[in-house]
Order: structure tokens, then sequence, then C-alpha cells
């Protein structure tokens, strides 16, 4: 089979790799598309180091074409999206129910061969089988949707509350439809202005640039209050968090999804004096079948989000077009 394999940092190559077999308990999937997220972006940069060789690609769906030893899950024929994390199953985090916290959590295009083929092998529980009547690139999307439904849940938001995302990458923007369908007034701000239309196309109620305006002032008059409900942190920055603290009511919450790789300075005065409670929200639990639900009840838009297509052969040109200014969710299609 033809995939895109990591030698080293920056030495991406379209290379034949061995055809894989499914295992017991496991299935071989034919890849439809896979999108490219920051998190490839540093293991191909070398920021985030990884074993070498590897096939990357950790967001993708694809149809199942053979099912190894006691598979039940799912058969042939079957599209699937992907979970690509999954945990030991036996250490005291997962027995508890904290899977996502696992220390031993394997994650498909990082620790193990992902995506960015033309076929994988996946454990059967990673498979969850496509609704009937929906398309390839709504299931794309299911991935990083079940990352901010499990934020909003942790939100615990509620109808007629006012809301501020911060970041309008794939992740804002699929934040605030979320809070939008839970009948939350969302605020959507970013450092610049360029994805504020998509923001506004897809169901926000106000955006602002904050490199065009104080974030504090506009959320403030956008709650009719001294600050926001609650915040949804997605672009994963010591800035945003910093920024987000600040947004939030007395009492109000902060739920952190982007992963910044950088100390944060917070004013631990203001998060005291004000209650402010700060969670951290890591991937998902069990938040893939909402996620599949919203995007079959059609509450989640997707075509503004998916902004260039690329072939596997030219994964590369995919690598650079991630760093360009319009670019949302790339998807690379084998």
């Amino acid at each position: 089979m033809k995939a895109a394999v990591l030698h080293a940092p920056k030495d991406l190559r379209v290379e034949a790799a061995p055809n894989p077999s499914p295992a017991p308990g496991e299935v071989l999937v034919r890849v439809r598309a896979s999108g490219l997220c920051g998190t490839d972006d540093r293991i191909w940069s070398g920021e985030r180091p990884v074993k070498y060789p590897l096939i990357l690609g950790h967001e993708f769906i694809g149809e199942v074409t053979r099912i190894g030893e006691g598979v039940r899950r799912v058969g042939p024929g079957d599209r699937v999206a992907i979970e690509p994390n999954y945990s030991c199953g036996v250490c005291g985090l997962c027995v508890e129910g904290n899977r996502n916290l696992c220390l031993s959590r394997t994650a498909i295009g990082i620790d193990v061969h992902g995506g960015f083929a033309e076929q994988v092998v996946v454990p059967e529980a990673c498979c969850w089988p496509a609704p009937s009547g929906l398309t390839d690139d709504q299931l794309l999307l299911t991935e990083p949707l079940a990352v901010v439904v499990r934020a909003v849940n942790r939100s615990h938001a509620r109808p007629g509350e006012c809301a501020v995302v911060l970041g309008a990458g794939t992740l804002g923007l699929l934040a605030l439809q979320v809070l939008r369908a839970r009948g939350v007034k969302v605020l959507a701000l970013s450092r610049t202005n360029r994805r504020l239309d998509v923001a506004r196309q897809l169901g926000a109620n106000n955006v602002a640039s904050l490199a065009e305006t104080a974030g504090v002032e506009v959320a403030r008059r956008f709650a009719g209050r001294d600050g926001v409900d609650l915040v949804i942190e997605t672009a994963g920055n010591a800035e945003a968090v910093e920024e987000a603290v600040k947004l939030v009511r007395p009492g109000g919450r902060c739920v952190l999804v982007g992963l910044p790789h950088s100390p944060s300075s917070i004013n631990f005065f203001w998060v005291v004096r004000r209650e402010i409670t700060i969670t951290g929200s890591m991937i998902y639990q069990d938040e893939f079948p909402q996620a599949l639900a919203l995007l079959s009840e059609g509450k989640i838009q997707v075509a503004p989000l998916i902004t260039h297509r690329f072939s596997l052969d030219v994964i590369h040109s995919a690598f650079a077009a991630f760093k360009s200014a319009e670019a949302i969710k790339i998807a690379v299609v084998p």
C-alpha cells in the first residue's frame, strides 16, 4: 500500500508500505479521508518527538474491509469514524472511569501508525459506524467535534447563558455550534478577524478581534454584566488562557481545551476573589455518540470548515497549506 511515512523531523516520504492485516480484535480500514491538525504539524516539525518511522494521521474515517477474529462491532463494508485514542483498561484511572487520562494511553497516528495511508489496522473498539445519510465530510469532523462536546459538557452550559468561545480554529468553530445547539448565546473572540465571518455564518451572536478591541470590554457589553457565564478556550496558547480568566463574571466558569505548551501567568487573587472555576478538558471519554448524533441531526455545519483537500501523493502541499491564513481544516484523501 501507499503511505506518508515520517522518517525524521520534516522528512516525510510518500512510499510503499507493508499491507497491514488485522489480528484478533482488530479491524482493517480502507482510509477515505484524514484531517490534518496542529498535532500532526508539531510532530512533522519535530516539536513533538515520536518514534520513527511513523505514519501520521489521527483524524480519519474509512471503510471496513476485513475484520479479525472475534470482532462483532463492525463488519466489512461499514463506513466508520475512528476514535484514535485507546487506554490500557486496567490502571486506576481507567478503572475509575477516567480512561482519557490514562498514562499508558495509545494514540493512533502518534504512538502507532495512523491514517495518512491507504489502509490502517485499528482496534475494534476504535470504530464507530457512520449513521445512515452522513456524508464523508460530516464524518471527518467527528473526532474534533467529540473533543468540544466534552468541553461543553464540562462547562455545564445552560440555555439562556452567555459564553465566549476563545479561538476561531476548527475546535472553536465547532464549540460555538455545540453551544448554540444548547441555547447559549455565543461571542466568538479571535486574535485576528480572518475567520470571524465564518463564525457569524455558523451562528455566533457576536464576534470580535482581540487585535482591534479589548476582550474584557466586549465580553461585558455582550453579557450586560461583569463578564460572561462561561468561556470555552480553544486557542491553546498561554495568552488565551490568561485572557479566558479575565472574561468571566464572578462565579463564572472557564474550560480549557487547547493545550498550551508554555506557562501562563494567571492572577490567582482574581480567581479566588471572583470564585472562578477553571476546568481542563482532555480529548473525550464517551462523547463520540453525542458527536455523531449532532452531525446526524444537522446541528453542526461542516462545509465552511473544510477549506482544503489534497491527495496523499501531495501531502507536503497539505502541510504547507496548514500554515496559510485561509486554512481551517485540511483533508487528505488517499
